[in-house]
This record gives structure tokens, sequence and C-alpha cells, in this order.
């Protein structure tokens, strides 16, 4: 298993990740505006075998992060490597001067609220109607970097 800084050469990958996690996947063409050089977007991949099996990915706005995405094959879930994925992100994040880190997740996402959790996040509020396909409430969850140090 390893975890590296995701480039443009795994936009395809991280496409073929979205299909399979989401009702409302990001664009092929989205996700390469993502990994297109700007300095203010963090994202990362876990690899199985030299084959990336999940992505994550933060965009650095002054000294905080928002978690955008976090997604793990279906056929390689349950082995721990969302959590640690998302922990590496924490890291990156924080060495990047990040002293708060926010994300949403869906309420009834209770296998991704359990590792939010486990990592030090918090319930901070919540987005009315922030999903579609099916339309749900968000919470949002952050993590303060005093919180962790």
């Amino acid at each position: 298993m390893e975890i590296r800084l995701a480039t443009v050469d795994d936009a395809q990958a991280i496409y073929d990740i979205e299909q399979q996690s989401f009702s409302v996947p990001w664009s092929l063409e989205s996700v390469l505006a993502e990994l297109e050089g700007a300095d203010n977007k963090l994202y990362m991949v876990i690899c199985e075998e030299n084959h990336i099996v999940g992505y994550a990915g933060a965009w650095l706005v002054y000294d905080e992060g928002q978690i955008t995405n976090i997604a793990i094959l279906p056929s390689a879930r349950g082995k721990g490597y969302g959590s640690k994925l998302t922990k590496e992100l924490i890291d990156e994040c924080l060495n990047r001067g990040m002293h708060e880190i926010f994300l949403e997740v869906r309420i009834s996402n209770l296998p991704a609220l359990a590792m939010y959790r486990n990592l030090g996040f918090t319930v901070k509020g919540i987005r009315k109607d922030y999903y579609s396909e099916p339309k749900e409430d968000a919470y949002i969850m952050s993590l303060v970097s005093e919180e962790i140090e």
C-alpha cells in the first residue's frame, strides 16, 4: 500500500473511482481541472499493488482546508484505506499551514461519520438539502489543528 500526491496522469483512475462512488460524480474534465497546477488544491491517491484504489482531495484557502472528496473503490473498502488516506491528507494540510479542516458528509453515511469522528472531526452544523440524487442533508464537520497535535 502506497499513498502519494496525485498527478494529472491519475485523472482517469480518479474519474473511474468517482463513477463508482458517487450518485453525482465529477466529469473527467472536472477531475483534470482539480489536478492541474493550482497551489490551493491538494489531491492524494492510495495504491494497492501499483493500482489506484482511492483518492482524497482538499481545497486550501488561507489557513483552512476544505475536503472535497474521499473515495475508495467498492472492491477495496473495509481495509482501512479511507482512514489511512484521510490521515495523510490531514497531515499534508497541516504541513501546508492549515489550522482547521472542514468537510460535508451525508447524514446517512454512517461508515464515513464513524471514520471522521475517530480522526477527531466534530459536527459543527447541518446543510439542508446539500446533496441531490438522493436529496439529503449534510453534516458540516471540522477538525482544528490544536485538537490533533
